[in-house]
Order: C-alpha cells, then structure tokens, then sequence
C-alpha cells in the first residue's frame, strides 16, 4: 500500500473519518475534502465566494452526469436489440430518486450526512437528501479518481451487488399516475402547481409542487415542465409511502 494511504489510515487529523469511507465504499479517497463537500447538505453549508455555498449541490450536478452516462452504456450493452425508449425508462428507474435514496441507505451514507437536524420535523424536504449525497459522491469520486476509475466503482461495487435491473424491469414507475391512482382510491385532491424559483436560480427553470390535499408532498425542479412534474410526483410517493406498499 502506497504510503500515502498509510498516513491517511493511521496517521492523519482526518483518519477516523478516511477508515469510514474505506469501509463504506471500498477504497481510500485521495482528497478528502471532496468528500466531505459530498455529504454536506446546503442546510449547513456556509457562503465560500460570491454567494456560493460549500453545500454538495455542485458535486450532486457533476454525478448526476457521471452516474447517467456509466448507466446509459451499461443498459445500451445489455438489451442490443432493445429501442430507445425502453433504454431512457430503465435508466430512470435506476436513476430514480427514490432509487438513489434506497442505494444511500443500503450503502450507509446515511451516517455521513451533513445537515440540520430541524430538517427531521419536515419529512417531505427530506424526499431527496439520500439520493442527492449518492450523486454528489459520485461527482468526488469522478474528481478524486478519474472516470474509469469511478465507472469500476459503480459497475463492481454498487450496480452488481444492490441494482436487480431484471426486477426493476417489471416495475412500474410512473410516478405521476401512481400518485393519482393513490388519490382518487382515498378520496384526496391532488394538484400539481407551478410556482416561483428561489432568489439566485435560473427562471428558465420549473419548480413544481405536488400538493396532497392542501399539502405539499413532493418539489420538482428541471428545465422541462413535464420532468419537474415527474419529479414531484416521484417525491410525493416517497413521502405518503405509496411504493411500501407495492
């Protein structure tokens, strides 16, 4: 072992921390501080430079792209003779939000989590805290070890042992008439309202609330109108628990 990752195991400020992450993903980082950017969640970040936050949001949009296209290639070899419809709704379902929020937990990133603890009385802010820090993990991964690099990681240590893509196969994952069916079965409104960005994001950008009976359930921010809507939807069966009782 070179003796770099020996000081850092044993002998470095950070090296309680460094063992944790070795067990955790199977490696020792290289910077460390991109890891810890990687689970520090906006709620605790503080402003750097020029209004922007040392928060994981940056590293979520780097793996987002990364955790994408490692998938896009993997399914593009598995079913040759599949369309291109069938390839964009398998990627979305492993991609999903409520997905990645299943890989965190099973990967324990759940204990590495940065954010404010008030956040605990608010379940529905909490929709995508999990799968937000897998993202933005594989964005430091990316940094810190290269793309093959990072592609292995996915492929050997997360995909094969956690990802049944058969199973995901035959699941249904629309979000939107899930969330619908649900309502109309239980006698609840459900409506999904477009409302205004916050301060510093693009206005190009939909943000979309999914409200269950006059409470919002799920948000959904992209710049196409129907992936926002997906979004919130996709959250708001997270929350009220629709998928548990699959």
């Amino acid at each position: 072992m070179p003796f770099s990752r020996i000081y850092k195991l044993y002998f470095s400020a950070d090296k309680a921390y460094v063992r944790k992450l070795k067990n955790l993903l199977g490696f020792v980082p290289g910077n460390i501080r991109l890891y810890q950017m990687a689970f520090r969640h906006k709620s605790v970040a503080v402003v750097i430079k020029e209004g922007s936050k040392n928060s994981n949001e940056r590293l979520e949009f780097l793996g987002d792209a990364i955790l994408g296209s490692v998938v896009a290639e993997l399914l593009f070899k598995k079913y040759p003779y599949k369309d291109e419809g069938f390839l964009t709704e398998m990627r979305s379902k492993i991609v999903s939000r409520v997905h990645l929020n299943q890989l965190s937990r099973k990967l324990g990133l759940n204990e590495l989590i940065q954010f404010d603890a008030r956040m605990i009385s608010f379940p529905n802010k909490q929709g995508s805290l999990l799968g937000d820090a897998f993202e933005a993990l594989i964005g430091a991964v990316y940094l810190d070890k290269g793309y093959v690099f990072t592609k292995n990681f996915l492929l050997n240590r997360i995909i094969k042992p956690h990802v049944d893509i058969h199973l995901l196969e035959q699941t249904e994952t629309n979000f939107k008439s899930r969330l619908i069916e649900w309502c109309q079965h239980n006698g609840k409104e459900v409506v999904f309202n477009q409302i205004d960005n916050p301060p510093g994001e693009s206005n190009k950008m939909f943000s979309i609330e999914a409200v269950v009976q006059g409470e919002v359930c799920g948000l959904g921010q992209d710049f196409n109108k129907k992936s926002a809507e997906k979004t919130a939807a996709e959250k708001a069966c997270e929350y009220l628990k629709i998928l548990e009782l699959d």
